[in-house]
């Protein structure tokens, strides 16, 4: 379906019957734009490899970071929650959200001129906003979950029920389908007939729009009004969710008060990476975007591989259900007897 969304979005596009440009425009010295120029992370070809490196070790990182917690919570029955339910969708959609950007940014790193399709390049701006506008729901969706749990722990499997996970799930993915569609449909149509480098590593909604042949100030304030104020939202329920939370916990025992506090600093730390650059990028679409892409790491691979650390690391329950799991796949002695048959080879 949502394929089939883009090839109707993308059906418009045809030279022969657009009518946007302004009339004084010669149309014989008219050459449309077919693909843009990604000029990257940074132009100089000495950090190339060094940043091939280090973002490729990032992308397995997140990869196998998610799986893990993916792969550990499916095969303990005990996590079969709806916090840890919300935590796999949550590893899903950072795994996706990575793999739109990432992978392209690393092949880039090898070759000299690194460039991307008009399609492809739509196509990356509605699935980005797709996860990313998703991802945010999903924390709040998180944030709720916990606020039942400890404020009102009596209610929390009524208000925590499988039907109840399910249906955040799919509001998860509604907003982003919404928040997506909204947006690509005023830039769908834009003309783009001259400049063509994205300054980023990706394609992205403001840095494509401001590359049109025409005024963008329109486009701009249906950034803000849509992604700038979906972040701005979304921050602002989850700085009060999280405030209402540690108030109530402070009223209860100091144990469980040191507890909640270093879980939530640490649901706050991801949160404040998450959507410090988004707030930045979407609130701001007028201003210079020197710094866009640097910040845009923070939350296209920075945020995807914190979480596994930050759910995982510091969650008892995750370890020990890790230890289990490790124990169950890597059994000392048939670890030990792969090391001496390796041994023994050797020796022949």
């Amino acid at each position: 379906m949502v394929c089939s969304l883009i090839n109707i979005l993308f059906s418009p596009i045809q030279v022969s019957e657009d009518k946007s440009l302004p009339k004084s425009m010669d149309e014989t010295n008219h050459s449309w734009v077919t693909e843009f120029v990604l000029l990257g992370l940074s132009s100089s070809r000495e950090l190339q490899p060094f940043l091939f490196v280090i973002f490729l070790l990032l992308y397995i990182g997140i990869l196998l970071g998610n799986c893990l917690i993916i792969l550990t919570v499916t095969s303990d029955a005990r996590l079969h929650t709806p916090m840890y339910f919300l935590l796999v969708n949550l590893s899903l959609t950072d795994m996706c959200l990575a793999s739109l950007t990432t992978p392209k940014m690393i092949v880039d790193f090898l070759v000299e001129c690194k460039t991307i399709s008009f399609e492809v390049c739509l196509a990356q701006i509605f699935f980005l906003h797709l996860t990313g506008g998703g991802e945010m729901v999903l924390l709040i969706s998180m944030a709720y979950d916990r606020y039942v749990a400890i404020c009102k722990p009596l209610h929390y499997r009524m208000l925590m029920s499988r039907r109840v996970c399910v249906i955040l799930v799919l509001l998860q993915w509604s907003v982003g389908f919404i928040h997506t569609v909204s947006q690509l449909a005023f830039t769908v149509n834009l003309p783009f007939c001259g400049p063509n480098q994205v300054d980023s590593f990706f394609c992205d909604l403001p840095l494509v729009t401001k590359l049109a042949c025409t005024d963008t100030y329109v486009i701009s304030l249906v950034v803000v009004a849509n992604s700038g104020l979906l972040s701005m939202i979304s921050f602002l329920l989850l700085v009060i969710s999280y405030t209402v939370i540690l108030i109530t916990v402070r009223k209860r025992s100091s144990a469980s008060m040191a507890k909640a506090r270093s879980t939530l600093t640490a649901h706050i730390t991801v949160v404040t990476i998450f959507f410090g650059p988004c707030i930045f990028i979407y609130v701001w679409p007028f201003s210079s975007y020197s710094v866009d892409k640097v910040l845009a790491v923070f939350y296209t691979i920075f945020t995807p591989i914190l979480n596994p650390v930050i759910y995982t690391l510091r969650n008892k329950e995750m370890k020990d259900a890790m230890s289990k799991l490790k124990s169950r796949y890597l059994k000392p002695g048939l670890v030990s007897a792969a090391i001496r048959n390796v041994l023994f080879l050797e020796r022949k």
